[in-house]
């Protein structure tokens, strides 16, 4: 496997990391790949659509978009759209489906809303139960999805989704429909407010007892103070980077505020890159294989991205019969090297990193540095070459351009000669409780080993009544346990973050152990998350007691219970507290008894662990 372009060779170790992925893969990989054969060689499918049936999807179109669509001649662009007007990163949305519409005429096509999915806010739900949802709804958007692409009316699809869960339960429906071509088009961050580093200030003022909820308040709507995404680089822009590095985005799309012309003319180009792809046989089993993935991975480490991807990757990649393992992102975060320093990681928002030069720039150097397959194929065609240029808009003309040589500001972005680190941003850790992961690049050195006495609590409230109490004011290691998906559905637990974090600022040493979730803008406190095997399962964290001494230890990438191995496994496991009936929360309880394991995606539409 070398470079097609340029004359670079891939890395050894993404070149083995590639190769073994795909030889575990070729059954599953083989199995996905004949059945989108199968459906491809029934498109376009509304020519079989009885008289009835394609009258039912024809009834509300204009006249003309119903004139081409009955004719079968021109491409019908289904749009799966995300909005709603309560998410600030979603309430953009409201327009894509004009804009879209507009532009599929533009170029002889048509284009129709085929569907909605719901869109929910880990900032809202954040430490309410609403949380024990959120990593769920990823597969309910997957399934909502392909009941929207179901109607056999469409040549190609265009979603429309910015946050944590939506980005990817919209690509393993693409996946579904893997005989499509299909299309990212995102909305954009929200221009930058207050400062994210004084917003987390802050925060902890507040754990502190020395401001009120309504000075709290204030600062938090000085944060989140528009339409767009948050600004952090969170599970959100994480999906934003992802789209870029796998080659479903245009080049520069990511990072453009909304309601911008450049926005605008974005969308309208994705619509006309839509109609081509229709008409040019490419789908999206062509550009999400095994190396997309690869490039998916190195993309996430390279830029310190978002916790979450350890699962939605694996979920994600799993829809396309590709068997994506922690064992691989732990290899090439060995050799990856930190490119980006975004807040949580560093104090930049995602304006200033796209300022800086942002992920064009980061593409180039991981290519020319041999850490990404070049020899992809995206929906510009051929080559991730592509996306080391940068979009911008002269004249009401859209145009790209390279990216700059250098970066613009090596606080915030830097070239791989000269990286933040030379090992990726997340790391998997491993030891007698089992394998966790942990956001290293937010983690300063010297809190990146931490050895204390454990504090046992079973849920997120109990340790917070504790920090009230005065009873962490000390070196302490806090598990929260009985957080993993088949618990309450793996929530995450980003409220604990200010308190753990003052007692850090106080010099204490402190950790988090969970087989919960952290936020995708999980902080400068270490946290070993995604804890598996989970403890209601059984997994070694219910038989952890107050005071055992725990070692998290990033640069060995080790996570270990200072208990013998034969004293561990002869406690009796702590049972799983029961709670009271809840009719909304009875209506996941299918998701919860059938989801798959953390390092399987947490998911439940392939729950092979």
């Amino acid at each position: 496997m070398t470079q097609s372009s340029h004359n670079v060779s891939l890395h050894p170790v993404v070149e083995r990391v590639t190769g073994r992925l795909i030889e575990r893969s070729r059954s599953s990989r083989q199995a996905y790949l004949e059945g989108v054969a199968r459906a491809t060689q029934g498109q376009p499918g509304r020519e079989r659509l009885g008289c009835a049936n394609l009258a039912h999807a024809l009834a509300a179109a204009p006249a003309d978009d119903r004139l081409k669509i009955r004719s079968e001649r021109t491409p019908n662009i289904g749009i799966v759209t995300a909005y709603n007007d309560m998410l600030s990163a979603h309430a953009p949305f409201v327009e894509f489906p004009d804009i879209i519409k507009s532009a599929a005429r533009a170029h002889g096509a048509s284009a129709q809303v085929a569907g909605g999915v719901p869109a929910m806010c880990d900032g809202v739900t954040q430490g309410y139960a609403g949380m024990e949802l959120s990593l769920f709804s990823r597969d309910v958007i997957a399934m909502a999805s392909v009941v929207a692409l179901s109607h056999q009316m469409f040549d190609a699809a265009m979603f429309l989704g910015v946050c944590d869960k939506i980005v990817p339960g919209l690509v393993i429906a693409a996946q579904a429909f893997g005989h499509l071509p299909a299309v990212f088009s995102p909305a954009g961050p929200m221009p930058s407010g207050l400062p994210n580093d004084e917003k987390s200030r802050i925060r902890q003022e507040y754990a502190a007892g020395r401001i009120t909820r309504a000075a709290l308040l204030d600062a938090e709507l000085a944060a989140y103070h528009t339409e767009g995404t948050c600004t952090f680089y969170g599970t959100a822009n994480s999906n934003q980077m992802l789209m870029e590095f796998m080659g479903l985005h245009l080049p520069g799309a990511s990072f453009v505020n909304p309601h911008t012309p450049l926005r605008h003319a974005l969308t309208q180009a994705a619509t006309a890159r839509a109609v081509a792809l229709a008409k040019s046989g490419i789908n999206t089993s062509h550009i999400l294989d095994e190396r997309a993935f690869i490039n998916g991975v190195v993309g996430l480490l390279a830029t310190g991205g978002s916790t979450n991807h350890t699962l939605h990757l694996v979920a994600m990649a799993h829809a396309g019969g590709i068997l994506l393992d922690w064992q691989d992102f732990a290899d090439l975060s060995d050799v990856t090297p930190l490119l980006a320093h975004v807040y949580p990681s560093g104090k930049a928002d995602v304006n200033q990193f796209h300022a800086a030069g942002g992920l064009n720039f980061l593409i180039r150097e991981l290519l020319d540095a041999g850490f990404l397959h070049n020899d992809v194929t995206t929906v510009m065609g051929h080559g991730l070459r592509a996306y080391t240029q940068e979009a911008l808009l002269h004249d009401d003309v859209l145009s790209w351009q390279d990216a700059p040589r250098d970066s613009l500001d090596e606080n915030i972005v830097r070239p791989a000669s000269r990286p933040f680190a030379r090992e990726g941003g997340l790391r998997m850790l491993k030891g007698n409780l089992g394998r966790a992961v942990i956001k290293s690049s937010a983690v300063k050195p010297e809190h990146q080993t931490v050895r204390a006495p454990a504090r046992v609590f079973s849920d997120q409230e109990s340790a917070q009544a504790a920090f009230k109490a005065g009873e962490l004011t000390r070196d302490v290691i806090v598990v929260v346990r009985f957080q993993g998906p088949r618990a309450n559905g793996m929530p995450e637990l980003h409220k604990l973050m200010p308190m753990l974090g003052l007692l850090q600022d106080e010099g204490h040493h402190v950790a988090l152990v969970t087989d919960g979730r952290m936020s995708g803008a999980s902080g400068k406190v270490p946290a070993a998350i995604h804890l598996s095997p989970e403890a209601e399962q059984g997994g070694m964290l219910a038989r952890v007691q107050d005071g055992d001494i725990i070692t998290i230890d990033c640069e060995k990438n080790v996570l270990h219970c200072e208990v013998d191995d034969a004293t561990l496994a002869a406690r009796t496991p702590e049972p799983m507290p029961q709670r009271p009936f809840d009719p909304w929360r009875n209506v996941f309880r299918l998701f919860r008894d059938n989801v798959g394991t953390a390092p399987h995606g947490a998911c439940v539409l392939f729950n092979d662990a």
